[in-house]
């Protein structure tokens, strides 16, 4: 069965740093360009990062520079380093396949607040 398991969120201050991880099942990883989204209250699901099976990435510019987004191919996991955390960072994280999407996992709470 398709799953994706994401963690690592939590409440930190402006400045501060987050590692998110994503387990994938490998029939949705393996070849697949993987991406990280976020979803803030009342506001619509967004791509912020994404990263082919040969590493290349891509960035939102929102958090261009502040976010790292990197993949084990061997563990099928994906993380997202987030640096320099602003309070608009707030937001549900979720991981997913960017072109043809599986079933979406619970996601991951990030919270951005002195």
């Amino acid at each position: 069965q398709v799953q994706l398991v994401e963690s690592g969120g939590g409440l930190v201050q402006p400045g501060g740093s987050l590692r998110l991880s994503c387990a994938a099942s490998g029939s949705i990883f393996s070849i697949y360009v993987m991406g990280w989204y976020r979803q803030a209250p009342g506001k619509q699901r967004v791509l912020v990062a994404g990263i082919n099976i040969g590493g290349s990435t891509s960035y939102a510019d929102s958090v261009k520079g502040r976010f790292t987004i990197s993949r084990d191919n061997d563990k099928n996991t994906v993380y997202l380093q987030m640096n320099s955390l602003e309070p608009e960072d707030t937001a549900v994280y979720y991981c997913n396949r960017v072109v043809g999407p599986v079933k979406w996992g619970q996601g991951t709470q990030v919270t951005v607040s002195s």
